[in-house]
């Protein structure tokens, strides 16, 4: 007899009992020797004898009758009351011939379910996007700090008034941060981050791999604090450059060919034998220190109306100059101005966001190696909130602004430098007439051969230096006759070719060649005037 049908035979012996055990009425004297009662209680007690040996094999039935295998709610299995290895103790019972027949049966347990781990806990506040931390903006409490740590050793530059005033209708002043031991505003920022290292940093020493204004700072301001400082400079660097580092204190040594091969050995050294490589960036306190010149310019000039500011390469003096400004008085206006070859600032303003890749080709000698990172995320946030205008000014009218520096302001400076004049004098900002505007003369080094070359490029463009070409024949006097005429118009020869054969179609004739120097742009007129009547063959070459 298999499982199922002992299930079955094991119900039904249930119900049997039930209907034995059903109440029924009381049985008389004269029944009790009846043979029906007697054949029913003989049934009665084997049918107990039954079921007390089926509880013993398979437990006690359920109560309420038949039974209903269900087990989590899939018909088919019953809930194991036993455990089955228990099983093996008991017989399966056959009925063949009236005989019981016992033998052993292996019961094969149900297979073990293995649970899953549970899911890994979590805080709530895992499932939360951290938002970035926001820009650390300078503050004016930074900028004050800074101005009472180098006060000691960085001079108050002064702030005159401007001979070109009255030519452009507003007043003027000239902030001359280029009069620093360095030539640069640059200083600044360099002395306060110097004095802010820790004193195992200052003990290890510094090192820098640019020739730039901010490398030349920290030379000089390193040696002066007794911080070892090395300059890696590449062999494109120019003997009397790398005198003026050595000068300053500096160990200098020539690596590579570019500025990028010095930069990654200077790098190379700072790892192997823990140097510091500073190199311009935005970090707080060089921030911090080229703000003091905003305090200054507050202090000295009252009422100002508006300040311009160079920006060319790194925009930190914007920056942190806005923010002293800005926070003394936020009715004065800043405006920055960067090259119109490399308007880095102006296109990152219109994109809102720093630019990475700004496909331009400055001219890298006058206004040195830019590069993408010169705008940080921190610095472009604050030129946003606080610059007023920015505005983008060319090569030439730099180099006429340098001229100007020389001429009127007795002065020599750089093309950086020049660029806040070059805007006023460009007419770009008309809306400063009648007001106190102060232009902020960031830097004045550049090696003298290029500024010979810049003043000679910058007289051509303000129409003070020109060149022409006239076919004079071969008569005596000729010659005489030219020279007398540039003599008439006071005017300065510079240059004068005289070339006989030079042209084939005309052999009785001559080609002279000549440069000359005005004062300014209406005599340089005239005498284009009264060269055009008398030589109808003159030929103005171009600038």
């Amino acid at each position: 007899m298999n499982f199922a049908a002992q299930l079955f035979y094991s119900s039904y012996l249930s119900e049997r009992l039930e209907r034995l055990f059903a109440p029924r009425p009381a049985i008389k004297d004269s029944e009790e020797n009846d043979p029906f009662w007697a054949s029913f209680n003989s049934e009665k007690n084997h049918l107990i004898s039954r079921t007390k040996t089926e509880e013993l094999r398979l437990g006690p039935s359920l109560p309420g009758g038949s039974y209903k295998p269900v087990c989590n709610g899939a018909v088919g299995r019953r809930p194991t009351l036993i455990e089955p290895e228990r099983l093996k103790d008991f017989g399966e019972e056959e009925l063949l011939n009236g005989d019981a027949k016992y033998h052993q049966t292996s019961m094969a347990g149900t297979p073990e379910i293995k649970l899953m781990d549970p899911p890994k806990t979590r805080r709530v506040s895992e499932f939360r996007i951290i938002p970035k931390p926001p820009a650390q903006f300078l503050r004016f409490e930074d900028i004050s700090a800074a101005a009472f740590t180098i006060q000691s050793a960085i001079q108050k530059t002064p702030c005159t008034y401007s001979r070109l005033s009255k030519q452009y209708g507003m007043e003027i002043f000239l902030k001359k941060e280029h009069l620093h031991y360095t030539g640069s505003v640059k200083e600044r920022g360099v002395l306060y981050l110097l004095t802010s290292l820790t004193q195992e940093q200052q003990r290890k020493g510094v090192i820098v791999a640019t020739d730039c204004n901010f490398s030349m700072a920290v030379a000089h301001h390193a040696a002066e604090l007794k911080i070892p400082v090395f300059a890696i400079m590449p062999s494109s660097c120019s003997s009397p450059r790398l005198r003026t580092y050595r000068d300053y204190g500096a160990m200098v040594i020539s690596y590579g060919g570019t500025s990028h091969d010095s930069q990654n050995h200077a790098r190379h050294l700072a790892k192997e034998n823990g140097y510091l490589y500073l190199e311009e960036d935005e970090s707080a306190a060089y921030l911090a220190g080229l703000g003091t010149v905003g305090m200054e310019i507050f202090d000295q000039i009252p009422k100002v109306d508006a300040v311009v500011i160079p920006a060319a390469g790194q925009y930190g003096l914007l920056a942190s100059t806005a923010t002293a400004l800005k926070y003394l008085n936020s009715q004065i206006l800043v405006i920055g101005v960067e090259p119109e070859s490399f308007p880095l600032l102006l296109q990152s303003l219109k994109a809102d966001s720093p630019i990475k890749n700004l496909h331009s080709n400055p001219n890298k000698k006058l206004y040195g190696d830019f590069n993408e990172r010169s705008l940080g995320a921190n610095t472009f946030c604050q030129s946003k909130k606080l610059i007023n205008k920015v505005i983008p000014v060319s090569e030439e009218d730099s180099l006429v602004a340098m001229l100007r520096f020389q001429e009127v302001e007795h002065s020599t400076v750089d093309t950086v430098g020049a660029m806040g004049l070059a805007a006023i004098l460009a007419g770009q900002l008309p809306e400063l007439r009648g007001k106190k505007v102060v232009v902020v003369v960031s830097s004045a080094n550049m090696e003298p051969d290029l500024m010979r070359q810049c003043v000679d490029r910058a007289l051509v463009l303000d129409d003070r230096v020109s060149k022409f070409s006239v076919q004079l024949g071969e008569w005596p006097g000729d010659m005489a006759k030219l020279l007398d005429v540039l003599s008439r118009e006071d005017v300065r020869l510079l240059d004068v070719c005289h070339r006989r054969h030079s042209d084939k179609s005309d052999v009785f004739k001559a080609k002279v060649e000549c440069v000359v120097e005005t004062r300014d742009k209406t005599q340089s007129t005239q005498l284009r005037k009264t060269l055009n009547e008398r030589y109808p063959s003159i030929c103005w070459l171009d600038r």
